[in-house]
């Protein structure tokens, strides 16, 4: 037997069918607990007299709230489709100039641009009668990559080779 509190409590523990008294006890609010009414008859344990503490309550049901009646002043919006508009295209652009050799920009043509030789050559031939030539159409970041590899290659191979993206009219 154990005081706690001011209060005489008894705490039994059941082990292998034996009552032996374990000592005081608290619960999580602070409120002393007991097992009391242990009985111990062949063996067996009749009844144990349960806890101070109440049974959990079940969790709330979530009440439903019905729509209001309809007053007729209510506006109803429709779902309007979006159409996405395909992205702006680029067309890169090679500039002639009297300095790098034809050779080089049928060469940059098959290794950027992926043309065979005579589509190259056809490009290359453009650029030098026109003073420009249209290498391929992209969107605005790979065109810009391409003419970043172009203008590397050619500082790379010292030539003075110019290429633009300009946006597709």
């Amino acid at each position: 037997m154990s005081t706690f509190l001011g209060t005489k409590v008894q705490i039994f523990d059941v082990v292998s069918a034996a009552v032996t008294p374990v000592g005081p006890c608290l619960s999580p609010s602070g409120i002393t607990r007991s097992v009391a009414g242990l009985k111990a008859e062949a063996g067996q344990v009749d009844k144990i007299i349960g806890m101070a503490s109440k049974p959990p309550l079940p969790p709330p049901t979530p009440t439903r709230q019905r729509p209001k009646e309809d007053d007729g002043g209510s506006v109803v919006l429709e779902r309007l489709t979006q159409k996405t508009k395909p992205p702006q295209m680029y067309q890169v652009v090679m500039l002639n100039d009297d300095f790098t050799p034809m050779e080089f920009v049928v060469v940059v043509i098959q290794e950027f641009f992926n043309k065979d030789r005579e589509t190259a050559t056809q490009i290359m031939l453009k650029i030098h009668l026109d003073g420009k030539g249209v290498c391929g159409v992209y969107s605005r970041d790979v065109a810009a990559t391409k003419v970043e590899q172009v203008q590397a290659a050619a500082r790379q191979a010292g030539h003075p080779l110019q290429c633009v993206s300009e946006p597709v009219e």
